[in-house]
């Protein structure tokens, strides 16, 4: 599968630097004053500095009002505890703390949802069995 390339407003570009990688792990490749590209997982991920004013609103997804838009993840079930434990130990303040959404059912998967320093949000997921990712 070939990597997906996506490109995100941020209002500081210092402390989103600082966010993907110090916090999240990612590793940065290129850059200039205004821009900076990170390996998010295996993916390119691209922080542009603007002028900007966000505007996000919800969807409600199992009881829970989701934030739109976002972007994110799927990792691997262990992957996501050794995460969210690491989020939980930097004292991140979550939209949606790690959860588990749709027990019992098909596309049962663990879930937490944050924002950047920009309020971009991201959701990190894992499912019980990545077979069940598009099932309905």
């Amino acid at each position: 599968m070939n990597p997906f390339h996506l490109a995100i407003p941020v209002s500081d570009l210092t402390k989103a630097i600082n966010f993907y990688e110090n916090t999240l792990g990612c590793s940065k490749g290129r850059s200039s004053d205004l821009w900076s590209d990170f390996n998010f997982y295996g993916h390119q991920l691209v922080c542009h500095q603007v002028q900007q004013t966000q505007c996000i609103n919800s969807n409600y997804v199992d009881g829970e009002d989701i934030p739109v838009p976002h972007f994110g993840i799927i990792l691997k079930w262990h992957e996501f505890q050794e995460l969210s434990n690491s989020l939980i130990n930097k004292n991140i303040d979550f939209i949606i703390e790690p959860s588990t959404r749709f027990q019992g059912k098909a596309g049962e998967q663990a879930v937490m949802f944050l924002k950047d320093p920009s309020g971009n949000a991201i959701e990190f997921k894992a499912f019980k069995d990545n077979k069940e990712i598009f099932k309905i």
